[in-house]
């Protein structure tokens, strides 16, 4: 009788893998999160070539721990300007994460102080991409993290 064989997975440290299995996770989380909208978009912002993609795009998956239902808690320090509020409350959304509380300071010369805390649990990008896009959000002057598990 013969054995079927079954998938095997490994683990790995990111820094460990080439580039390219990288930009296959972004190419995943740029369609995912809606910011491509189509796979030659994605490939294209990702760096990578479409049979790149193809051949590993479920094959390459970021790794959650299963049973994670961790509360992240993002401080961060804004402009006072309109609109930048708004755009670091968006990536939560775009990311799947569940906000459970904002809070926000009044603004002191032109900055204001924000905490937000989120369920991370259902968000398929993971609490490393969400906290790279908060960061890229016009008007983020400082970001700071804590994830209670």
């Amino acid at each position: 009788m013969e054995q079927v064989k079954k998938d095997a997975y490994l683990v790995v440290e990111e820094k460990a893998l080439p580039e390219i299995y990288q930009k296959v996770v972004k190419a995943n989380d740029f369609l995912k999160s809606g910011r491509a909208a189509s796979t030659s978009e994605a490939v294209r912002m990702a760096g990578i070539s479409r049979s790149v993609y193809y051949k590993y795009r479920d094959a390459v998956f970021p790794y959650t721990r299963q049973g994670a239902t961790g509360i992240l808690t993002v401080q961060a320090l804004l402009s006072d300007r309109p609109g930048v509020l708004v755009g670091f409350l968006t990536v939560f959304y775009e990311l799947g994460a569940n906000i459970l509380t904002v809070n926000q300071n009044i603004p002191v010369k032109g900055r204001a102080f924000v905490s937000v805390s989120a369920y991370t649990d259902k968000m398929g990008a993971g609490v490393p991409r969400l906290l790279e896009a908060l960061g890229e959000v016009e008007g983020v002057v400082r970001l700071d993290s804590m994830l209670d598990q």
